[in-house]
């Protein structure tokens, strides 16, 4: 598959190392409190020093606005992926705040059959991606997947990651997505050991299996 891929919920250094040694396009870290992934431990020095070529995402739930934006360059991340209610207008004022440091910006959804499509439509313009996840509590990390065939429902252009309880046994699945505006594919939860610990074998296999 012509897509990137992004592994989530990076948390102990040196498993961090070895799934950073898999070369991974994004590699996604948690900085909201409340999960059991929160990067607690993990020194700005440390995560700066990973491989340039990993494009390095801090995630956020509901975040005070100048914290995101601090957080965003102490640690020298490369991308923000806004997983909570966060509105247009603050995702527009977050954007003027990153601007200078050239820091992606990705807005995530929660799907589930209920999810109105056309709420993203404002965002378009402001953000560089989308990301559809599994709609739960939780704010991701549920191991869960959601219905793709309601992606169908996603009329614009923009591209998109995929997210929520994507496993080893999903890739025939995924092989069968025939849509151009799929950019990522973003793992969690289906390949730890424990919340935080990737299991590498699997990840391997993975990539190996998606020829990523």
């Amino acid at each position: 598959m012509n897509v990137k891929l992004k592994i989530c919920g990076m948390k102990l250094p040196e498993n961090i190392q070895a799934v950073s040694s898999l070369k991974p396009d994004y590699l996604g870290f948690i900085f909201y409190r409340d999960s059991k992934r929160f990067v607690e431990g993990l020194t700005p020095l440390f995560v700066k020093s990973l491989p340039a070529g990993i494009i390095k995402t801090g995630v956020f739930v509901n975040e005070e606005l100048n914290r995101v934006a601090q957080l965003a360059v102490l640690y020298g991340l490369n991308a923000v992926q806004l997983h909570g209610q966060e509105p247009v207008k603050y995702c527009i004022a977050l954007k003027g705040l990153l601007a200078d440091a050239g820091i992606q910006l990705i807005k995530a959804f929660g799907v589930d059959e209920n999810f109105d499509f056309n709420v993203v439509n404002a965002y378009a313009n402001v953000v560089d991606y989308f990301l559809f996840d599994t709609q739960t509590s939780g704010h991701g990390g549920s191991g869960k997947t959601f219905n793709w065939a309601l992606l169908k429902n996603y009329t614009l252009n923009k591209p998109y990651f995929l997210s929520g309880g994507i496993a080893l046994e999903s890739v025939e699945q995924l092989k069968e997505i025939n849509d151009p505006r799929l950019y990522s594919i973003d793992v969690n939860s289906m390949f730890e050991l424990a919340p935080g610990l990737k299991d590498i074998d699997k990840l391997k296999d993975f990539k190996h299996k998606l020829a990523l």
